[in-house]
């Protein structure tokens, strides 16, 4: 891969596509060009000039691996490379210490030791795993061909798959899944995973799990059971089927749906595809209606989620709005919003392009009413922005994923109808 050259304006759909093609493949520069030398993992964070530690991050790994592969897909990356990159990741996952299976938020990259997120968040993350395991799936999908380094890729997917302990985070059979674990503090960060937030796909690849999977019961009696999990009330005159007030931030709408399908999903709670249309469309509509009369937002500039700011990483949506946007919540919205996502492109591109754009896409946020724009590129940022823009230019992710015949089983027990089910 090499560094694009500069953009055209969009206009005409081979202008489009010529530019999604550009954003595609700069951010995919953060997996391949900058991912961790020793084991492939993703980084955390970057910023191009600066000293790079060992620090990885699990589940932008997973939505790494899924960027790798629309690299693959798109001619960018030879298959044989990407292949021989992450047969090098899994077998270095294959290592390194878990906990009943389950792999912690951070590890270094070159030993695969456990670093701490928090002061008792020193052991296993479900929902970081979750979002590895939902790229691994992807992979062991992907390379399907009748080749001994494809076989192992298959075959190392499917024991780290097989060995992750979803019921151990049901603390002995409680009808609800908990975040963290750990050998040194056991269950003392006591953090329910209830819904509506970006965790669904924990409680899919639980209910789907071959070995140590959960019933439909752990779903029904904890995800739809959080305080936030039913809305049914409008906001700017689009209604919300789930979740906090005015949506909360787009993260909700990204990160389980990078494979999880949303078309044509649906349960007795709600229609995902209309749940996240409507989410996208209430955080930019609070954008363009712009209360607190933040300089530059607008029809154009619209884009609220949890990333950075002047003073760290912080969490925002229309209820907690501080004034930053982030370029990637605009972008990896494309599916569901194509032409307000295409013309916030136009606009990044446009005045705030040599501010906001660099080495791997563009940073991770900015406040024009601070006059500040961020250096640093994010694992989570740069993964859902190429994932969800390919999803929405040939759905690649999506179908890989819904393939798994264990995710459709457990898509079915928990209630689920989609189209790949049929």
């Amino acid at each position: 891969m090499h560094k694009a050259d500069g953009m055209n304006p969009l206009g005409s759909e081979a202008e489009v596509s010529r530019a999604l093609d550009a954003v595609q493949r700069q951010t995919l520069r953060y997996f391949w060009e900058f991912g961790h030398p020793v084991s492939g993992l993703a980084r955390d964070r970057l910023t191009i000039g600066a000293p790079a530690d060992d620090r990885v991050a699990i589940g932008a790994s997973g939505m790494g691996t899924m960027a790798i592969i629309a690299g693959v897909e798109r001619g960018w990356i030879r298959r044989g490379d990407a292949l021989e990159r992450l047969l090098g990741t899994v077998r270095f996952l294959e290592r390194a210490p878990t906990y009943h299976g389950v792999f912690p938020h951070w590890m270094n990259g070159t030993t695969g030791a456990t670093i701490p997120f928090d002061r008792k968040d020193d052991g296993g993350d479900l929902v970081e795993t979750a979002f590895l395991l939902q790229g691994l799936l992807c992979a062991r999908q992907y390379f399907d061909r009748d080749d001994g380094d494809e076989r192992e890729l298959r075959r190392i997917v499917d024991r780290i798959w097989h060995e992750t302990e979803w019921n151990w985070h049901s603390r002995g059979g409680l009808k609800v899944l908990y975040w963290h674990w750990s050998p040194n503090h056991g269950w003392s960060m006591d953090f329910e995973i209830r819904g509506w937030n970006e965790c669904l796909m924990t409680y899919v690849l639980a209910a789907s799990a071959p070995r140590f999977g959960v019933d439909s019961g752990v779903y029904h009696g904890g995800w739809t059971q959080g305080q936030d999990f039913r809305n049914g009330r409008s906001y700017h005159g689009i209604a919300l089927p789930l979740g906090p007030d005015y949506g909360g931030p787009l993260a909700f709408a990204h990160y389980s749906f990078l494979g999880l399908d949303p078309r044509g999903l649906k349960d007795r709670h709600a229609d995902y595809w209309q749940q996240n249309v409507c989410h996208v469309r209430i955080n930019r509509e609070h954008c363009i209606r712009n209360p607190h009369g933040y300089k530059g937002y607008g029809p154009d500039c619209w884009g609220l989620t949890s990333d950075d700011t002047d003073v760290g990483y912080r969490f925002m949506d229309p209820v907690h709005d501080l004034g930053f946007i982030a370029p990637h919540a605009a972008l990896a919205s494309l599916p569901y919003a194509p032409e307000a996502s295409l013309a916030a492109l136009r606009h990044f591109l446009g005045a705030l392009h040599d501010r906001i754009w660099g080495e791997c896409g563009f940073t991770s946020s900015f406040s024009e009413s601070r006059d500040w724009y961020s250096q640093d590129y994010i694992g989570l940022d740069q993964g859902t922005t190429v994932v969800m823009i390919e999803n929405y230019r040939s759905g690649l992710l999506w179908k890989l994923f819904m393939s798994c015949p264990e995710i459709r089983v457990g898509l079915a027990s928990l209630g689920f109808e989609s189209p790949h089910l049929r």
